[in-house]
C-alpha cells in the first residue's frame, strides 16, 4: 500500500513559479513510476508529466514542455513538479499518482499518460495562476 501527499500549491500571479511536492509512504517507492495529473473545474483529469521508476525518462504534455520539470528523490521518497512561467490555463487541482506496473510497459508517452495505469493517487493540491 502506498499513500501519497501533495503539497506546494497556492495562488500566484501569471508568470510566477511554484514547486509541487509529493511525499510517498511505503518501502517500494523506487520501483514506482510517478506522474502528475491536473483537473480543472468541470473538466476531465488530464496528464501533465511523468517520470520512470529509474528517473531516466520523463514525459510531458505539450502545453507544459519547457515550463515544467518533473524530478524524483528516491531517498526522500518524493517526486517534484517545478512549474515556471505559470499561465491562467494551468489553474487546476494537481494530483500525484504512482504506478507499480508501468515499469513493464514500453509504450513511452502513450502509456505514461494513461490515468488507468496508475494505482495510487493523492488527494490533490490546488494551483491558481491569476492574470
Amino acid at each position: 500500500q502506498v499513500q501519497l501527499v501533495e503539497s506546494g500549491g497556492g495562488l500566484v500571479q501569471a508568470g510566477a513559479s511554484l514547486r509541487l511536492s509529493c511525499a510517498a509512504s511505503g518501502r517500494t517507492f523506487s520501483n514506482y513510476a510517478m506522474g502528475w495529473f491536473r483537473q480543472a473545474p468541470g473538466k476531465e483529469r488530464r496528464f501533465v508529466a511523468a517520470i520512470s521508476w529509474t528517473g531516466s525518462s520523463t514525459y510531458y504534455v505539450d502545453s507544459v514542455k519547457g515550463r515544467f520539470a518533473i524530478s524524483r528523490d528516491n531517498a526522500k521518497k518524493t517526486v517534484y513538479l517545478q512549474m515556471n512561467s505559470l499561465k491562467p490555463e494551468d489553474t487546476a487541482a494537481y494530483y500525484c499518482a504512482a504506478s507499480p506496473s508501468l515499469k513493464y510497459y514500453s509504450g513511452g508517452y502513450s502509456d505514461y499518460s494513461r490515468p488507468s495505469l496508475y494505482e495510487y493517487w493523492g488527494q490533490g493540491t490546488q494551483v491558481t495562476a491569476s492574470s
